[in-house]
């Protein structure tokens, strides 16, 4: 089993457990449920921001612990006030050290658009992503079928939530375009095995229709490269374990912001 199948797997169990919890109609009660999503694509475009998608991610897989003390009110607030475009929190418990209350908690201090990052498996957790205060979900093509992604994507929709679309190659990209997706984020880190390459991107970026707002996803350290990555045509950058690994994340993008 590759890494992804094994968080699947896990997803599964996770999920059934939290269906048994709390209902659909329990997480439609709940105050953030109706709120208006802030768009991702205006947020991405505006001249006051600068296309990163900044992320709180504590541990992942491959690393381990990034960063257990920064808090994340402190970091994601830190992220909005450098001019990131939008947030992505990590919500997986398993395997990244999330929770839905970091999501929550991160909403209360930001007026920019919010990322649920997760391994969607099942229209539930982005009922869970609504109720807890994203305006963001992330479909990875990786783990679904093209039915879905259409699926999930017109849920999402319904529910006035953004929907960014994770590729890694021209197969996935080709079988899992609908117009029910505002995004298409290419990961440069293969999901298989960990590996990191930003050639994922520059092959990738012309071949996503104009109409989406293009992202590149990891492996993302030097200003330079997203001013190289812009330059092709793309719009957003999802940047995660560079800011994190640091001491202090807020200060890190900061002096990433000022080099841009």
């Amino acid at each position: 089993m590759t890494i992804l199948d094994k968080i699947v797997a896990k997803k599964k169990i996770e999920v059934a457990a939290a269906k048994a919890e709390i209902s659909l109609a329990e997480l439609e009660k709940y105050p953030l449920y109706d709120r208006t999503c802030y768009a991702l694509n205006e947020s991405v475009l505006h001249a006051d921001r600068t296309g990163i998608i900044a992320e709180y991610k504590r541990a992942s897989p491959s690393k381990g612990v990034i960063n257990a003390v920064s808090s994340v009110q402190e970091v994601v607030k830190g992220y909005q006030d450098a001019g990131a475009s939008a947030v992505s929190v990590l919500t997986d418990p398993d395997f990244f050290q999330g929770s839905l209350a970091d999501l929550t908690s991160a909403r209360e201090v930001l007026t920019i658009p919010l990322l649920r990052k997760e391994f969607v498996i099942d229209t539930y957790q982005i009922a869970e992503a609504k109720a807890y205060g994203a305006d963001i979900i992330l479909l990875i093509a990786a783990c679904l079928t093209s039915e879905e992604i259409r699926d999930f994507s017109s849920y999402a929709k319904s529910l006035g939530l953004n929907v960014l679309l994770e590729v890694h190659n021209e197969e996935e990209l080709n079988r899992s375009i609908f117009d029910t997706i505002d995004a298409i984020g290419v990961n440069n880190r293969n999901l298989k095995d960990f590996s990191v390459s930003l050639d994922h991107s520059y092959d990738l970026v012309n071949k996503i229709p104009d109409r989406f707002i293009k992202v590149s996803e990891s492996g993302i350290s030097d200003p330079v490269t997203i001013r190289e990555l812009k330059q092709v045509g793309y719009q957003a950058f999802l940047i995660g374990e560079n800011f994190m690994k640091t001491d202090d994340p807020m200060e890190a993008i900061q002096a990433f912001v000022k080099e841009l």
